[in-house]
Parts: C-alpha cells; structure tokens; sequence
C-alpha cells in the first residue's frame, strides 16, 4: 500500500509581535494536506491570552478584541487537541521562526515539549524561487493570482488555507506531478499516423481510358476484368 504524505500548513494569531515580551497566542489554524491537496480537515482554535491584553495595532490587524477572547479556552487546555492534529507530521509555515517560537513558547508555559516536527518554510521557498523581491503572503497570493477577496482581516485559519495554495504554486502548481507518458505516447503515435498516411491521387477519365486499351493489348491480362 502506498503512503500518502501529510502536511500541516499552520498559522498564528498573536496579542503582539514578541513573545519573549510576553505576547500570547491567540488563534491557531491548521489545514491539512493529503500529497498537496487540502483534505478538507482544518483546525481552528481562539486562545484566552489570559493576562496579556491585545495591543491596538494587533487588534486592526486581525480584529479579535479583548473581550472575545476573555470567554475562549486557555492554550494548556487546548495543547493535546493541536498536537494530535499536527502530530509528527511535517508543518509548512510562513516566517516559521515566528510562529514555531510563539508555539514553542506556550507549550513551555504548560510544561509541555517543545514541537520536533519537520518545517517547511514558505518564505524561504520564495526567497529561493524569486530572489529578494516581496514575499509577504499577500504579495505572492497576488503573484500567483490567488483570490483573497474574502481576508477583509487576517485570520489564522484563513490565512492557512491561502498558504497551503501558495505553497502548492511554490512547489510548481497542481499539475507538477502529472505524467505524461500517455499524453506524449498518444501525440507521438499520431505524428506516426499522419507521416504513413496514403497519398490519394486523382486519376482523370482520359487516363483510366488509356490503361483500359492498355490492358486489351495484354494476352490473359489479370485486370481484363477489372471493374473501374
């Protein structure tokens, strides 16, 4: 049986840029890919900051205030339901040392492991793939023309689900995989055809006359009764 490979593009929501300030997560997203191909399976998780309050600029970044997450559950409380998500499988993450190290931090929090999972990070495949140029997730959804008209804020969960398809085109689109020993059998086979094809010629009734006197003069001739 052949394994199919899982990816996890993952996202953070944070109350501030520094978790060594003592930032907070506040909303995880996952989505799950299936050999580049989203499953469908996504996890979303809104975190209780506790005593850390949103900044302002964070606010107008991703518009989740102080008094929604007040009511959401605390990371330790939804540690063991990311982790069996994510499990050991490889995780793809924009700017991963950001969220890797907000992750790593609230794990350390509630005395738990830090994540050992293989990283791919989506910036340093563009940086790769485009050099210097921008390379902010809106930069390459606009380079790939991947529709975003749905992100009026950032969204962990959505800002996954744009990831996992601008990871798919960084990797050389949906249809790098594609064999196409078939397709490139079948064009060959007819470049065949077409060059032994028989070239029809037209043959005038003043020739077919002169074959059949032609044929009179030949004693016991095969074509004598040849229908024309």
């Amino acid at each position: 049986m052949i394994s199919k490979k899982r990816e996890i593009v993952v996202d953070t929501e944070t109350t501030g840029l520094s978790f060594k300030d003592g930032d907070r997560v506040i909303e995880i997203g996952c989505v799950e890919l299936i050999d580049n191909i989203a499953s469908g399976r996504n996890l979303q998780i809104y975190l209780n900051p506790e005593t850390k309050s949103v900044s302002e600029d964070a606010i107008k970044v991703h518009n989740l205030d102080n008094n929604f997450l007040k009511q959401q559950p605390k990371f330790r409380d939804k540690a063991e339901e990311f982790l069996n998500f994510i499990k050991n499988d490889t995780l793809v993450i924009h700017n991963a040392q950001f969220d890797v190290g907000f992750i790593n931090n609230e794990l350390e929090i509630c005395d738990r492991p830090k994540i050992k999972n293989e990283i791919v990070d989506t910036l340093f495949l563009a940086r790769k793939k485009f050099g210097s140029g921008a390379a902010s997730l809106d930069a390459l959804c606009k380079k790939f023309n991947i529709a975003k008209e749905k992100r009026e804020v950032h969204g962990a969960l959505l800002d996954s689900m744009l990831l996992s398809e601008v990871y798919i085109e960084l990797l050389g689109g949906r249809q790098r995989g594609f064999n196409f020993t078939q397709e490139q059998s079948a064009l060959k086979e007819k470049k065949q055809r077409n060059a032994i094809k028989t070239k029809i010629i037209s043959v005038s009734p003043e020739e077919i006359e002169k074959h059949k006197k032609f044929v009179k003069t030949i004693k016991n001739s095969v074509w004598s009764n040849q229908d024309y």
